[in-house]
């Protein structure tokens, strides 16, 4: 039996996310640009709420293309606070379309969204050695220092907290448990 993370539980989409997703490193933009709206949805709530709602989030916001997204005007965001499929938050709604106009001004800025974002860890993931899930903070220097950059940047739902689960998403971070199969992975 494979030895899992504990918070992957037993959970099929749970644990299917910890085995093929989690931790691993991204650089598509428009799956950044999904993360960082689903790490923001999250806040507050469990991340096996958000996984379960996934497949709406992804048909509510055009397949998370931050250049659709952007062109939201406030009737599509009360359209989107009807979807029950989505978390009906109009902050987090709000903050998703502002997000992903800002996303843009980055990608105009850096070239990619990509590009800017892994500078926070030097273009190479962390590769830490926690033993249990209790080693794993809340944040870090590094998503500090992102969060602080992405709010001056116009970005919302973005704390330290928020930044630090979106690096462990998109395997900026790796934080498997050294006992975890996933642990020697890139």
């Amino acid at each position: 039996m494979k030895q899992r993370c504990p918070w992957a539980g037993a959970d099929p989409l749970s644990r299917a996310y910890h085995d093929t997703e989690w931790g691993t490193p991204v650089h598509d933009d428009r799956t950044l640009f999904e993360f960082l709206v689903l790490e923001g949805a999250q806040a507050g709530l469990s991340w096996l709420t958000i996984l379960r709602k996934r497949e709406n989030y992804r048909e509510a916001f055009d397949h998370f293309d931050p250049r659709e997204v952007a062109r939201y005007d406030t009737r599509k965001v009360e359209e989107l606070l009807r979807n029950p499929g989505i978390v009906r938050n109009r902050l987090k709604v709000e903050a998703a379309v502002g997000n992903a106009r800002a996303f843009l001004a980055v990608q105009e800025e850096f070239g990619s969204f990509d590009r800017y974002i892994w500078r926070f860890v030097g273009g190479r993931a962390i590769r830490n050695a926690r033993r249990s899930v209790a080693e794993i903070p809340a944040s870090t220097p590094e998503s500090v220092a992102m969060s602080k950059d992405l709010k001056r940047r116009g970005f919302g739902f973005v704390g330290a907290t928020v930044c630090y689960a979106f690096m462990q998403a998109v395997g900026m971070v790796n934080d498997h448990t050294v006992e975890c199969f996933r642990y020697g992975e890139p």
